[in-house]
């Protein structure tokens, strides 16, 4: 857990809500010089902060609206940090709380250099990372869908359909007439209908987004795509959702921030079990699932090298660490610039291309 411990004349903290904002702002000896509820506005809170703004710190709890706050501080040139909401979750529970209380305490962390740091992703990349996140959103909702459907077929104890994943195995089939019951049959007509318009919806945000993507990083792009496997969405979710490998100390730091590793709860030399498990990244994770599971369907020097893991740990622990690793290696493909190199991966040798 990164704190914040850069010492400044004030420290501001702000329980921010979507259209109310609690200012608390303390001076370098702890006394509250402001503490007041204003609208969240940019004139309100540069109002607010006008006095002290010459050497200031404003932090807020990362939450769904920091957004504009965040880039209202970065072009104002005042210093702003983002809380992580489930470390600051933990340091300041009280019995009593409401909105001046938490500014206050988001303040006094601030100060006393106990403020657990979020990362403030960069305003250029940040709408293509959400516009990414949006269009899995859509996936899932028709993935739902075509799963309800299939759910059904079975509910009524009919013949399967097969695969109905793409438009042109659904073209051709009456699958509506497949069910008896007139009733059931709208039902899967509806679900049908709202699958034909997610198609071409989540098509277009495919071709756009890769168009961002090549704008923003495209050496990046072409790295992760070395990994075979790693297609389109595979890529763009890993590249928007770190944003910037430097921002990582190490690899361990990486694949924390992954969910590929978990915490350890330990005391007195004994081992209690594991913690942390939904600190992270949640999209990441999996991501480095699907590219672990992909990486080895229709490999053979994958194929073996996870057979051999199964034998060991079992399979499902097996893609586990599959999954580390394609953490570990992303991690150095981004820092170093270089291109995912299977052997070295597999920790085999190469065949010189001569004795071939």
């Amino acid at each position: 857990m990164k704190v914040y411990n850069k010492q400044h004349a004030y420290y501001c903290g702000i329980d921010l809500h979507a259209r109310k904002m609690y200012i608390c702002i303390l001076d370098k000896d702890g006394k509250t010089v402001y503490h007041k509820n204003r609208i969240c506005c940019p004139e309100q809170f540069l109002n607010a902060v006008a006095p002290f703004r010459e050497d200031l710190v404003v932090g807020v709890e990362c939450i769904f609206c920091w957004y504009w706050l965040a880039d209202l501080c970065q072009n104002e040139g005042i210093d702003f940090i983002l809380g992580h909401a489930l470390y600051m979750k933990s340091i300041h529970g009280v019995k009593t709380r409401n909105d001046r209380i938490d500014s206050l305490k988001l303040a006094r962390l601030i100060r006393g250099g106990n403020f657990p740091l979020a990362y403030v992703y960069p305003p250029r990349m940040r709408p293509t990372r959400d516009l990414m996140r949006r269009r899995t959103h859509f996936v899932r909702k028709r993935a739902e869908l075509l799963g309800h459907i299939q759910n059904t077929v079975t509910q009524y104890n009919l013949d399967p359909l097969g695969s109905l994943s793409r438009p042109d195995r659904r073209r051709g089939k009456d699958i509506v007439g497949h069910f008896p019951d007139p009733v059931v049959q709208l039902i899967v007509e509806t679900n049908l209908k709202m699958i034909d318009h997610y198609d071409p919806i989540i098509k277009e945000l495919d071709k756009q987004i890769l168009a961002l993507a090549k704008e923003h990083d495209p050496i990046s792009l072409h790295l992760l795509q070395s990994i075979r496997g790693v297609g389109d969405v595979l890529s763009l979710t890993i590249l928007y959702e770190i944003g910037d490998i430097n921002r990582f100390a190490g690899r361990g730091e990486f694949c924390s921030y992954a969910r590929l590793v978990k915490g350890q709860k330990s005391s007195n030399g004994k081992i209690y079990g594991t913690t942390g498990g939904k600190i992270g990244n949640a999209h990441l994770r999996w991501a480095f699932s699907e590219a672990a599971l992909l990486y080895v369907r229709g490999n053979d020097l994958a194929g073996r090298y996870y057979q051999r893991l199964s034998s060991r740990h079992g399979k499902g622990k097996a893609l586990t660490i599959i999954a580390k690793r394609l953490g570990v290696a992303v991690y150095y493909m981004l820092k170093r610039k270089e291109p995912f190199d299977e052997y070295k991966f597999l920790n085999l040798k190469k065949i010189p291309e001569e004795s071939l």
